[in-house]
């Protein structure tokens, strides 16, 4: 099957892409990596009627602190995070994630900002994301406005974005001594989407106190979620076996999943509790102090 047939428009600044959006709202599709969009195309589930090519857009792609900040552009590819030494070195979750996502070619050509803006409820990197007090910068007629990424994700492949908007960057605390985090995911094979997947990041203090947590689970719900029982039930404890038995057990009851072909919803709340459990003893390794 092909696409429907489209006008393209391939822009040269942001204020000209934002403009086409206005004019064609909800008809209008953005084109970044287009490793979702293409086949999404190629099977008429989306049909524009224009598609924005935003790859000649200056000033979308970096990965770079700035102050107490990591900001990231929305265009930059799942590869810029792979190759990175600042990602390996003080955030190796965003390591992990573009790690096992998808596989060399779609890591080449896909953009962060354009998986964010699909909210595939597998998202490995929407769940990374919610690891973090994220925000979430997005540009439109209107100017800039912050998204914070716990109201970004409203239902699958539905974002807070609206349609004349275009996310542009994406910004985090900067990673400081004590924190750690990790993300964990089981597929089936290369280039599949999660059965489950988990994102940890831990904070930890001088006696290796649990300081403050965030867990989010991929594909156990109609979006990315948090497990927040399970993070109020790190904080203040001894990071350890116990701590960490009791917070996976937590996160496990707190999912949703349901049965599909990649698994019985009793088999993806068992593989929760399994990953959980290594994520955060993998951040607490990674946690440097």
């Amino acid at each position: 099957m092909q696409p429907h047939s489209f006008d393209y428009v391939r822009p040269q600044t942001l204020a000209r892409a934002i403009q086409v959006l206005s004019e064609n709202g909800n008809r209008a599709k953005v084109l970044a990596g287009g490793q979702s969009l293409i086949p999404v195309l190629k099977l008429r589930l989306a049909n524009p009627r224009v598609l924005v090519d935003i790859n000649d857009v200056p000033g979308l792609a970096f990965i770079e602190e700035r102050g107490d900040q990591l900001r990231i552009g929305a265009l930059s590819r799942h590869r810029d995070f792979e190759q990175s030494k600042l990602i390996r070195e003080k955030y190796p979750i965003f390591s992990d994630v573009a790690s096992v996502l998808g596989d060399p070619q779609v890591r080449n050509l896909g953009t962060i900002g354009g998986a964010l803006a699909h909210a595939d409820p597998a998202s490995d990197w929407g769940t990374a994301l919610l690891a973090f007090k994220a925000e979430l910068t997005a540009r439109g007629p209107n100017g800039a406005r912050t998204i914070p990424i716990d109201r970004f994700f409203k239902d699958p492949f539905t974002t807070a974005l609206r349609s004349s908007e275009l996310l542009t960057e994406i910004r985090i605390p900067k990673s400081k001594a004590g924190d750690g985090g990790a993300y964990l995911k089981l597929k089936r094979k290369t280039g599949d989407f999660a059965t489950i997947g988990v994102a940890v990041q831990l904070g930890l203090d001088a006696k290796r106190n649990v300081a403050g947590a965030r867990i989010a689970l991929a594909s156990v719900g109609p979006r990315p979620i948090r497990a927040p029982g399970a993070e109020k039930a790190l904080v203040g404890r001894k990071a350890g076996p116990t701590a960490f038995a009791d917070a996976a057990k937590m996160a496990s009851e707190e999912a949703h999943p349901t049965s599909d072909l990649r698994g019985s919803e009793e088999y993806k709340r068992a593989m929760i509790e399994v990953f959980t459990r290594r994520a955060l003893e993998t951040a607490t390794a990674r946690a440097g102090r």
